[in-house]
């Protein structure tokens, strides 16, 4: 029920492709190559994403660290201003607060080597302040702990107790992970180093806040910044290295189509060949071994339709032969008819069959291909077809017309088969249809190869449509009558298709909407 659509569906893709086995071929792989370069194009930018994201998140840390020890080692009254002259990235927003960032989500990061308070310059003479290395005093300077209603940090309260043991992994690991950039605090001088860092980050986002506690004040430097999304393209080399293998991959392909297409190609050219000229050379045996094979096959083919036409005109000719002698012994043996009537009678019937076997003779040698194929000045040919058909019927001649094309046409045929073949259709133009008009026009074969068309047109009564194609067959006639002056043999039609068709052309007959007969003839340029 539904088989209809989906033959329509079919036949709409298949109208949309090319035409040519080596367009359809070249199609089919460039679109593979595109598909193929597609998906690395696809990959290399996933994995240029995430390199590059790296990238970029270690410049933003390091750039974090920077600004931390330009301004670290300069006095606190002259952080301010120090801060408002420092060349600052676009994506950095940095602020000193006596709060660390708390608009996102935030954690502490352990300061390096598992530093304690006399490691990180704790007070003097060696005693441990409670408060040193922990959290500020609730209510002291570095209190953050109620921030904008906010709760502690993770760690606040001190590091967790063995080692993080029991804390989520995620926790356990940032006590002992550092980013490369920030590691770096660790190279300071103890006076230098922070006493806390807080890393931010709210997932889902490219938003990170970085906020280091300074040793000496108690302020905070609060970084916030934002992660700019890496380009995937962003090697300069890299489309023109996506084009220079498109371009290579391209040209491979249409040269490798080129390769398998070219025997197709030659074994189609042999065959027209083969249609103008049953002699013509055979393909070469060479090659690839189906093209061998192909090849062979061709050339058998080729030997055994000239072995059939040879046998053909051969036993025409044969037949031919023979009968020329009977006849004239009867034209002979009527003379000493007494009866005149008889005697007339009788030599009227044996001329028709002397003229029935001379067109049967004509016809295997026409059918022959013995005369060689050459160039030929059609307009040329035409008009003296034309001249001689107006002096064969004088009666006629000033219903003989010929129009001749704008420019001289050249054609490569069989010249003396070509003006019989145009004659006998001039011919039975003026016999049936008492005029002929001839025109010339250069048209696009079904293979859209350049073809001339000779239109042979009549003003007779026409034909019946179901008679159209019979005509062509030997020894069939329009008229019912067997008299040879009206009536013919019926083997001009038929010797003009043989003709034609022996030199690559076709003739086809139409009825004319204006009254007449129109005889086709289409023959290759």
């Amino acid at each position: 029920m539904f088989s209809p659509p989906m033959s329509n569906a079919s036949d709409a893709v298949l109208h949309l492709l090319p035409r040519s086995l080596r367009a359809r071929t070249n199609l089919l792989l460039i679109a593979g190559l595109c598909v193929v370069q597609a998906a690395g194009l696809t990959i290399h930018a996933l994995d240029h994403l995430n390199i590059a994201d790296r990238a970029e998140m270690h410049e933003n840390e390091h750039h974090a660290f920077s600004i931390y020890h330009t301004l670290v080692e300069l006095p606190p009254s002259d952080r301010e201003a120090s801060l408002a002259a420092l060349e600052v990235p676009s994506n950095f927003k940095i602020i000193f607060d006596n709060k660390p960032d708390t608009h996102l989500p935030g954690s502490f990061i352990p300061l390096p080597f598992g530093m304690n308070p006399m490691m990180r310059g704790g007070p003097p003479g060696g005693q441990e302040d409670p408060n040193f290395g922990g959290p500020p005093p609730v209510g002291g300077p570095g209190d953050f702990s109620g921030g904008e209603g906010r709760p502690p940090f993770p760690f606040e309260n001190g590091p967790p107790p063995n080692g993080g043991e029991g804390f989520p992994s995620e926790e356990r690991r940032n006590q002992t992970f550092m980013p490369p950039p920030l590691a770096g605090i660790g190279m300071l001088p103890a006076r230098l180093r922070p006493e806390r860092v807080i890393i931010g980050h709210k997932p889902g986002t490219r938003h990170y806040a970085l906020s280091f506690q300074m040793p000496d004040d108690h302020r905070w430097l609060v970084m916030s910044y934002t992660v700019r999304p890496p380009n995937p393209f962003g090697s300069p080399t890299f489309m023109i290295s996506f084009a220079l293998m498109t371009i290579c991959g391209g040209g491979l392909i249409l040269w490798g189509s080129h390769r398998l297409i070219a025997p197709v190609a030659t074994l189609a050219n042999a065959a027209t060949a083969l249609g103008r000229n049953v002699h013509a050379q055979p393909l070469p045996e060479a090659g690839p071994t189906e093209i061998r094979q192909a090849a062979v096959a061709f050339n058998t083919m080729a030997a055994r339709i000239r072995r059939f036409v040879t046998d053909r005109t051969l036993m025409l000719t044969a037949i031919g032969h023979d009968l020329r002698t009977p006849i004239t012994r009867l034209k002979l043996r009527a003379e000493f008819i007494d009866d005149d009537e008889l005697r007339d009678k009788f030599l009227a019937d044996l001329d028709e069959m002397e003229s029935m076997v001379a067109a049967t003779l004509a016809f295997g040698r026409d059918s022959s291909t013995l005369e060689p194929m050459t160039a030929l000045d059609l307009s040329a040919l035409l008009q003296t077809v034309a001249d001689e058909a107006a002096e064969a019927r004088p009666d006629l001649a000033e219903d003989v017309s010929y129009e001749p094309p704008p420019t001289p046409i050249r054609i490569k045929a069989r010249s003396l088969a070509l003006k019989r073949a145009l004659t006998n259709l001039v011919m039975n133009a003026l016999k049936y249809g008492g005029s002929v008009s001839i025109s010339v026009a250069c048209v696009r074969g079904p293979e859209q190869e350049k073809s001339v068309c000779i239109r042979i047109d009549d003003s007779g009564p026409g034909l019946p449509p179901e008679d159209l194609e019979r005509m062509f067959e030997p020894f069939v006639r329009a008229e019912t009558s067997r008299n040879r002056e009206t009536g013919g043999t019926g083997l001009g039609l038929a010797i003009a298709r043989s003709t034609l068709r022996g030199q690559g052309g076709d003739v086809t007959l139409t009825n004319r909407a204006e009254g007449g007969l129109r005889a086709s003839v289409i023959l290759p340029i």
